[in-house]
């Protein structure tokens, strides 16, 4: 595992800060040093939504937009148990739909989305979650990102998420400099083998939640500062950086109510249970 070489004393780091590689293949090797110390460091991350089929994990997906994976993961209990298939959820009453998902915000605009996606599957699929990129981007509320998700994790198909969290580390590890998320899926894509890119999408993301965070990364309690080019845009007196650290690294629950066996976090509490 890469290590945070942090000087305790001065608050200041004791390896030279790393910069972007100039050449492509400079820029392949740094990147997939970063992944390997990833892994190292996130070796249980996963999907951070809970699901069981294909069709709990599309919907799920949708349902994340403009709100967190605790959230949905609080909603969907009772959504699922309601209407299980693609045939029961296009046959919903919208209003009680709407009341289901109100906890997620924008509820209006997702349940049209996901009455919607699932009478394109119910008509044009025969109930199943088609397993092509091609197919999924036709759903309503479906795009490249949600499609990516389902693809790599319903179905083994490798796929790279751009998510907030992902574009934001991409750009601070110099593998990018684009706010486009199909440019940065593209870019990345081309310094990390495909095999690869559901895990390290995973990773970063982990990464980005955990310790990277966009208003204030804690840079000192960071275990791959000496590869990253934007170090000390955070905290980084190791002290105060530990402070920030989040979800599992901070001692607190994970976004997943039913995570996997090998989470060394605590399961998140259920709607109206406490933290």
């Amino acid at each position: 595992m890469a290590k945070s070489g942090v000087g305790e004393a001065a608050g200041r780091p004791a390896f030279k800060k790393a910069k972007v590689p100039t050449t492509h293949t400079g820029l392949v090797r740094q990147a997939r040093k970063i992944n390997r110390a990833l892994a190292e460091v996130y070796p249980y991350a996963h999907p951070e939504l809970d699901f069981r089929n294909p069709f709990e994990l599309l919907v799920a997906t949708v349902l994340s937009a403009q709100t967190t994976d605790l959230r949905v993961n609080q909603t969907t209990p009772a959504l699922f148990a309601k209407f299980p298939t693609p045939e029961a959820m296009a046959a919903a009453n919208p209003e009680e739909l709407e009341e289901i998902l109100r906890p997620t915000g924008f509820f209006r605009a997702k349940a049209k989305s996901v009455l919607g996606l699932s009478a394109a599957l119910r008509d044009r699929f025969d109930g199943e979650v088609p397993g092509r990129l091609e197919d999924l981007v036709t759903l309503p509320g479906v795009g490249r990102k949600t499609a990516n998700v389902v693809l790599g994790n319903a179905f083994g198909v490798p796929g790279i998420t751009v998510d907030t969290h992902f574009g934001r580390l991409a750009r601070r590890f110099g593998w990018t400099e684009s706010d486009d998320p199909v440019k940065v899926e593209h870019e990345v894509g081309e310094l990390i083998p495909k095999s690869e890119w559901t895990m390290l999408s995973h990773r970063v993301v982990f990464h980005g939640r955990r310790i990277c965070h966009a208003r204030r990364p804690a840079c000192g309690a960071c275990p791959i500062a000496e590869l990253c080019p934007s170090y000390g845009e955070g905290e980084i007196d190791p002290v105060k950086a530990e402070k920030l650290l989040k979800y599992e690294k901070g001692g607190q629950p994970g976004q997943r109510l039913s995570p996997p066996p090998d989470y060394p976090g605590k399961p998140a509490p259920a709607a109206g249970g406490a933290a």
